[in-house]
């Protein structure tokens, strides 16, 4: 990985000018008797009209021991945005503190720019430049221009390389969305058969901890190119704090609130201070705001979901105690049970409220789960149940969700999810129970980056019993590719070649069609 090649892939990538002072930059020069701080790139994030987020984090040693990134001092920090790619015409600068108390992660709420154009930014610090990024703003308020997206999750370290990161890149979209389980908290055993490379570390438990796996993550040159590409949309699924949690409740039953509250303080802190986030989404010790709206012109309203840090307690928690997800019978009460909540109910009311009031001619619901239902078989009595971790578990909260949706007539509306490690495309159906019911939405899921996807054979034989699956694959990794125009939403199924291979292909696994008026999968 020499910063050679590093830089000279993310200016392909972005398409990016080769400026002087950025074409002798390595990831391992020294400057100023410091190591090369600008080790994770940069990025920017959730843009608006006027302007967007750019983000970095100086971590000379990304990986010390302590999470500090090799420093413990606060750094003045210069950045600029220009209008063109080589950086020769600055339409905005101004400089900052980087401090140990956000890990010396810089974001920076650029305004006062033109609507739906790009821009280039870079970062300077401690005598050394980072490398440019590529950015746009939203488009005007009534545009409706069309857009080039794309969606990623589940992206494991130890399972293999981030090929799909550098596809999507090369693409060249207008805005990116992780939808969850960015980094993963756990660990394979060493001798599991599963390490294609080591995350070098245990579990993260810790504020150290966590920094250390963001930081070990955006190392990685894929994801970097991505970041430098285009502005991202970011939330979580679980492995961000640690598998299957729910709100103030770990999967182990043995670990106390208290406790496991401090852990997601951590964690959140940790996310924070890796994403091109606002200051809106500051967390405040275990409680961080990251369910927004953005508007991208007339075009689309994209409402960002929170599935984890709100939930109502996991469903029919079995004799044990555990918390983790499993298959519960049909019969399970919890399942149905009007009174919980997956979002929690200040988010479903900003959910209703915003398709009551969006005006945009796509809704997209972007979010980390598969929302459609599954009857599903446990693997041990082969007995049909449904899987308590995901939309399943919180069934009423789905159905208010989907039953809004109609209520206020909201136009094109589409979910985006992850999580489940396989690419589906299903129909929503007003009353999930009753496949006869109208259909008010349309599905698509992306597979995972890098980790293993649920057996392909199993989870076919259960399509016969879920008619509303359209298709569905989980031999394959890779990503969702779309391009959003106001008469036609082309969604895209992209596969890579080998997530053990750094180098590896991609191929176009299906296509979709969906068009305006009519909600359902059709394909391309």
């Amino acid at each position: 990985m020499s910063g050679g090649v590093d830089h000279g892939r993310r200016r392909v990538l972005a398409g990016l000018a080769v400026a002087t002072t950025f074409s002798i930059l390595s990831p391992f020069a020294r400057s100023a008797g410091v190591d090369y701080p600008f080790t994770l790139g940069v990025a920017s994030g959730d843009p608006l009209p006027d302007g967007f987020v750019i983000w970095t984090r100086l971590a000379p040693l990304f990986n010390a021991v302590d999470g500090r990134g090799g420093l413990n001092r606060a750094v003045a920090v210069r950045w600029r945005v220009a209008s063109d790619a080589a950086m020769t015409r600055i339409v905005q600068q101004g400089e900052v503190m980087a401090s140990e108390r956000l890990a010396h992660s810089v974001h920076v709420e650029v305004a006062g720019l033109e609507a739906g154009r790009p821009y280039w930014y870079q970062f300077e610090g401690l005598g050394a430049q980072s490398p440019v990024g590529q950015s746009r703003t939203a488009p005007a308020v009534q545009a409706l221009a069309s857009a080039r997206l794309g969606f990623v999750s589940c992206s494991h370290w130890e399972r293999g390389y981030f090929s799909a990161y550098r596809h999507l890149a090369a693409e060249q979209p207008d805005l990116v969305f992780f939808l969850g389980d960015y980094i993963y908290d756990s660990s394979y055993a060493a001798d599991s058969g599963k390490i294609i490379r080591a995350h070098g570390s245990g579990n993260a438990v810790s504020l150290g901890d966590y920094r250390n796996r963001y930081a070990l993550y955006k190392t990685d040159p894929d994801l970097q190119a991505l970041h430098a590409a285009a502005p991202s949309v970011a939330t979580w699924d679980d492995h961000e704090v640690q598998n299957d949690y729910a709100n103030r409740w770990s999967q182990d039953p043995k670990i106390p609130v208290a406790q496991f509250l401090q852990q997601r303080a951590a964690a959140y802190q940790a996310f924070y201070e890796h994403m091109p986030l606002r200051a809106s989404s500051v967390p405040k010790g275990p409680d961080m705001r990251i369910y927004r709206r953005l508007d991208y012109g007339r075009l689309a309203r994209f409402h960002v979901l929170d599935g984890r840090q709100y939930r109502s307690e996991q469903p029919c928690i079995p004799a044990n105690g555990s918390h983790q997800g499993h298959i519960a019978a049909n019969t399970c009460a919890d399942l149905r049970n009007p009174a919980r909540t997956m979002l929690g109910w200040q988010q479903e009311a900003w959910l209703d409220q915003g398709f009551a009031q969006s005006r945009a001619q796509w809704n997209v619901i972007a979010q980390d789960l598969l929302v459609a239902p599954l009857t599903q078989r446990d693997p041990t009595s082969q007995a049909l149940g449904r899987w308590t971790d995901g939309w399943d578990g919180y069934m009423a909260n789905r159905s208010r969700m989907l039953a809004s949706i109609q209520r206020h007539r909201v136009n094109n509306p589409v979910f985006w999810g992850g999580d489940i490690h396989s690419f589906w495309a299903t129909d929503l159906h007003v009353d999930g129970n009753d496949l006869d019911s109208p259909i008010v939405a349309t599905e698509f899921v992306g597979s995972s980056v890098t980790s293993d996807g649920p057996p392909y054979n199993a989870f076919s034989q259960l399509l016969p019993l879920n008619p509303h699956v359209k298709f569905f694959d989980s031999r394959q990794r890779g990503y969702v590719s779309v391009q959003l125009e106001a008469r036609q939403m082309l969604t895209r199924f992209r596969a890579i070649s080998d997530p053990r291979d750094p180098q590896a292909g991609v191929s176009t696994l299906k296509s979709f069609v969906t068009g305006p008026g009519r909600a359902g999968v059709m394909t391309a």
